[in-house]
Formats: structure tokens, sequence, C-alpha cells
């Protein structure tokens, strides 16, 4: 087995592994380029945006056995980029490299079943929930989860194999929908907004926290994440690593909800025993309390604003996990505002047909940074890019959003 112990060390030169070529790759590639590193992609897809950037491209499968072992020979340590990579072909790869995040904490978050049983082990609050695996865990379910939400256990993801079910004989139909693959209903519950936490933890179990995100969803996808700077002294000043960011006691004790969502998802990344950066994400109800959602092993949409508002990004922080550097500054610069663009805004309103955003309009707003993803084709739907609008204020920053979603034909509305 390879070493992945707290002195594994790859200095700039090495070749590090990523499994998956979507955006998430791209952009991660791009960091490690920069610090000298070069990348080896394994993706099926030849167009992939990874591969388009990346020193190598193995277009093989994700169960490939000589993609894997190409991909192994080839690098030294290796991530992934989505959650859905199969936990064994991680087991497999894990014999001769070092892997991170590992084979056993993709696969508890793989299934909702699982990563919720998990969550609450480890102490944190989840919405009331009941595994359905057949019809009668449905008629056996308390009425309380009623009007509940009906989510697929496995492969769900953007809002997908997901219903909204507001009676018992609802929640039926959908399960029957779904083919009758196991499920969870959770109660809806009164939600007031959303956040998420994006950490990186090493080898060494030091925990670097970004400051919470305020996130809102769009048909399931998320649409626009702010992040205020003055929220960054929490993460920051969390402990006394030598990036100054590592996680103590004295943040988990404090009521602010940002600092309960950051010890919530540092107890949740140590039960893993993670390694890598990750997202946690959260309910805040009504009436003050703090629910998590769900976990991603990778990182995140709402973590996008550190490309531009944080002295290091979430992608330079997977490539300095895997290189076994130490963990980055994550101190927000920066107000932030991320934009998701998704392929709706190049079909014009009136009409229907296709046409080329106006980008000029969009990067004459200050403080407006574009990232696209390099997708050939533009879907409805389709994740083609963001951008992130600093500001010295939280107000000029939301300011220049509103001009950007202006541009983009994107509904805006002042985040919590």
């Amino acid at each position: 087995m390879s070493d992945n112990s707290a002195d594994f060390y790859l200095p700039p030169g090495s070749w590090l592994g990523m499994i998956g070529g979507g955006q998430l790759g791209r952009m991660f590639c791009q960091a490690a380029q920069a610090m000298g590193y070069k990348v080896a992609v394994l993706d099926p897809d030849e167009h992939s945006p990874t591969g388009a950037v990346a020193e190598l491209h193995i277009q093989a499968g994700y169960r490939d056995e000589a993609g894997l072992a190409r991909l192994a020979e080839r690098c030294k340590a290796i991530s992934t980029e989505f959650e859905n990579v199969p936990a064994d072909s991680l087991d497999v790869l894990a014999r001769t490299s070092a892997v991170s995040p590992g084979a056993h904490a993709v696969a508890i978050v793989q299934d909702r079943i699982s990563e919720k049983a998990f969550i609450e082990k480890a102490g944190v609050p989840v919405a009331p929930y009941v595994a359905v695996r057949d019809e009668a865990d449905i008629q056996g379910a308390p009425v309380a989860l009623f009007p509940g939400i009906l989510k697929v256990a496995r492969l769900g993801y953007d809002g997908k194999g997901q219903a909204r079910v507001r009676t018992r004989e609802e929640a039926l139909d959908a399960f029957r929908a779904f083919s009758g693959a196991e499920c969870v209903l959770e109660a809806m519950l009164p939600l007031d907004y959303e956040l998420s936490v994006v950490l990186a933890r090493g080898r060494d179990g030091a925990t670097a926290l970004y400051p919470s995100a305020r996130n809102e969803h769009r048909d399931g996808i998320l649409a626009v994440s702010t992040v205020d700077a003055a929220l960054s002294a929490s993460a920051a000043d969390a402990g006394s690593g030598e990036a100054g960011n590592t996680a103590d006691a004295s943040l988990w004790e404090s009521d602010n909800i940002d600092a309960q969502a950051e010890r919530a998802a540092v107890a949740i990344a140590t039960a893993l025993e993670y390694v890598g950066v990750m997202c946690v994400e959260f309910f805040v109800l009504q009436d003050g309390s703090l629910v998590a959602n769900e976990i991603a092993p990778r990182p995140h949409n709402s973590g996008h604003y550190t490309l531009d508002a944080c002295a290091c990004s979430q992608f330079e922080q997977q490539a300095r996990v895997m290189a076994g550097l130490p963990l980055g500054d994550t101190r927000c610069l920066t107000n932030a505002v991320m934009l998701n663009i998704l392929g709706d805004v190049w079909f014009d309103s009136d009409s229907g047909t296709l046409r080329e955003p106006d980008w000029r309009r969009v990067l004459s707003v200050p403080g407006a940074r574009l990232h696209l993803y390099g997708k050939a084709e533009a879907r409805r739907g389709r994740k083609m890019g963001h951008v992130n609008i600093v500001g010295a204020t939280l107000a000029q920053a939301q300011s220049g959003a509103a001009r950007v979603a202006a541009a983009l034909g994107i509904a805006w509305s002042t985040q919590p």
C-alpha cells in the first residue's frame, strides 16, 4: 500500500492524478499546474473539460483496469472531482498511490442512507427521516414526515432523483416512479436559508476552514452563493496551525450559526478520517437551529468564490493536500457573490434561439471575474461557468452581482 502518512510529500514537477474530467477537475488542474505540478486525468469523454487542459488524458472508464493501472503508474497521489466514482476503483488505486479522499469516506457519502446515519453518529443533527427500501417502509413512516421529500439513495444530484410529497400516497407514487430504488424520506422543515462550509483536512489531521457561504438553489441547482468577509475571522482565528486555520474547541463553543456549522463540518470530517477538500451543506431553520443536509467529498460549487476572494482557493488546497504541502491560508480577503452560469443564458428569452451572452457587458462590472468551463455545447440546466463578483463591502459585491445577473438574464434578489 502506498505511503499515505503525514510525512508524505511530492515536490513540484511531480504528477497528480484526477478521476473525473468535469469543471471541478479542470479548475483543480489549472491550480496544480500554477504550482508546477503535472496532471493526469482519467475520464471516458474525449472532450472532457479537464482532459482539454491536463498534460495527460487517459480516456477510459472509471472501472477500466488498464486505465486505472496507467493512472496509478504515473501518479503517486490521486483524487476525484465527483462523488460517484466507484469506491472499489479507489481501493485499487490505493494499493500503489496515496488516494484522497479514501474509498471508505466516499462509499459512505455515496449512499444517503449511510450518509445520514453517519452524520447522526458524528453528533450532528439531520432532518427527521426514514430509509425506504420497499413500499412497506413508506406505509410505516411516521406522520410527521409528511409533507416531505423522497430522495433516491444513490446517484442523485442537482435536484435529480427527488420528489416533494405531501401525502403517503404521493410518496408511494414517487417511489414507484423511481423504479423501487432505495430512497430516504425526510421531513420538509421550515427553512430560513441554506449555508455551506468548505474545508480541507490534511493527512496529519490539520483542518483549514473557509468562511461559510449563504446559498440559493433554483430547481435543485445552486444559483447564488454570498460570502461576507467579516465572517472570515471565525475560520481564520479558529486555531494556531501553520496556516492559522486549525479548528479548536474555542470555535465550537460559539453560539454564532456560522461557527456552529464550522464545528459540525469539522466533526464530520474528523469522524470520516477524511483527507482532502470537502463541503458540508446545512439548512438553517426558522427557529435558528442547524441541520446537516449532505456531504460532498470534493471541492464544491459554493466554494468557487475562493478562486478570487481567498488567499488560497479550494482547488489549490486540494493540490496541497494531495502533495503533502502545508494547508493554505483560507482568509477571505474581500466580500464575494458567486453566480452560477447555466446553459440557459445562451438562449434568447423571446425567441429561444441560441446566441452568445454579452460578455463585454458582464466584464464591464467592477469586480466581476468570469470563469468558463470549456464546454462546447450549451444546454439548458448545464453548468457552463460562473462569475465571481468581489467588493470592498458586501453591498458593493451584491450591487455588482445584480448588474451581472441583468446582463446575463439571471433572476436576482439580495441574499440573506
